[in-house]
């Protein structure tokens, strides 16, 4: 049989991986964790305590803080301070049952301190909904777990507790033997915990946020074909309901319609896709259709026909053949350029470089010719003036 690594298992509630209700059932727990030791891990604690409302953490405590915090807005800005400070108090009182605990129960298994052991205890409720807004009590939950087994669990059915292990007898005698304390759990389990649930039901209404939807389409593996899909993002609750309608008639599995279900974002809202594959060519009219708790009236987004990336293959064809063309027209250039410039060929309105040298040549010897007669000797005045006969006038 397999059992879970402990560290595993601590972190497990740590992140809140607990299982998901269905849509239409909505779920209030509290999840106590207590190690037998310290451990040098970040965000693990010898004591932690948290509230869980459908999956999402509404509140925590731990042996560090001491104190009890809202996780939501909704909790922080609807219950007063003292419900707080009351909390605040109680996690401190359960904080040193579970120490007390935690070692009769490690002396009873006859365990060592040399390992890390593990108590908890987890409560609470699910509900359904009714569609009236009455709420019906589904189950109540009251169990302890030792080192990740079952050690111990309320049947409220019975109002008796249930031992798995023989070492949870003792615990179990002594329990039951006290028969006001089965009847307070199993009011809790019925009554006051659904009350609260209930109440911050209505808190969190305020808080629940409307989808965006997407049509879009992409090319299918199969030739000749499009995948339609419909997402809706950013919306909280995760209950919504999403089809593909094809003029007007939702499509089914049987239609080929797949999807992975909701999936949660990154700032604790969902996601949801649903996908079908549809011809190319196919005209017919497609709209996504979404509804969702705050909706006043479901969302219907129509696909406008196009494909994302249907042509893209054909652009980078197109794209590629142009700048080829440019390339190879600038490589022509170049060449018969340089070939002209040699002389090898001429080109009308270009000077080759021959009969640049040419004039180069026949400019110099100019220059040359002028500035010999300028340094040697002076101007034609001057030389004439002074071949003149001496003496005449």
């Amino acid at each position: 049989m397999y059992r879970p690594n402990l560290m595993f298992f601590v972190l497990y509630f740590s992140l809140e991986c607990i299982c998901r209700s269905q849509s239409d059932i909505y779920s209030l727990n509290y999840i106590y964790t207590a190690l037998s030791k310290p451990v040098e891990l970040p965000g693990i604690h010898e004591f932690t305590a948290m509230g869980l409302m459908n999956n999402k953490q509404i509140d925590y405590y731990d042996s560090v803080s001491k104190k009890k915090i809202p996780k939501q807005d909704w909790m922080r800005e609807k219950l007063p301070a003292d419900y707080w400070e009351k909390g605040t108090q109680s996690r401190k009182s359960k904080e040193q049952w579970f120490k007390v605990n935690v070692n009769i129960l490690m002396e009873r298994m006859r365990h060592n301190d040399t390992d890390l052991h593990i108590l908890q205890w987890k409560h609470g409720c699910e509900i359904d909904q009714q569609s009236n807004g009455t709420l019906k009590f589904i189950k109540g939950t009251d169990q302890y777990s030792y080192d990740g087994d079952d050690f111990l669990a309320f049947d409220d059915v019975t109002m008796q507790w249930v031992a798995p292990v023989d070492q949870a007898l003792p615990t179990k005698r002594k329990w039951d033997g006290v028969q006001i304390l089965n009847q307070y759990t199993k009011g809790y389990l019925e009554k006051e915990c659904v009350d609260w649930l209930s109440k911050f039901m209505e808190y969190e209404d305020k808080e629940f946020t409307a989808p965006k939807v997407y049509a879009f389409a992409k090319k299918a593996k199969t030739a000749g074909h499009v995948r339609l899909t419909c997402m809706a993002t950013g919306f909280y609750p995760k209950d919504v309901v999403m089809r593909i309608k094809k003029n007007a008639v939702p499509l089914t599995e049987h239609d080929g319609v797949q999807s992975a279900g909701v999936l949660p974002n990154d700032d604790e809202t969902y996601q949801i896709r649903m996908s079908v594959q549809i011809p190319e060519a196919d005209k017919e009219t497609y709209e996504c259709y979404v509804n969702h708790r705050p909706l006043e009236e479901p969302i219907v987004v129509k696909w406008d026909g196009t494909c994302c990336d249907c042509s893209s293959f054909g652009a980078v064809v197109i794209g590629a053949v142009v700048i080829a063309f440019i390339a190879v027209l600038i490589l022509v250039s170049v060449v018969l350029f340089v070939l002209h410039r040699r002389g090898t060929i001429v080109i009308n309105g270009l000077r080759t470089r021959a009969k640049d040298d040419e004039s180069r040549t026949s400019s110099d010897s100019g220059k040359a010719s002028q500035n010999t007669g300028s340094s040697d000797r002076g101007s034609e005045e001057d030389v004439k003036k002074s071949m003149l006969p001496k003496g005449s006038g």
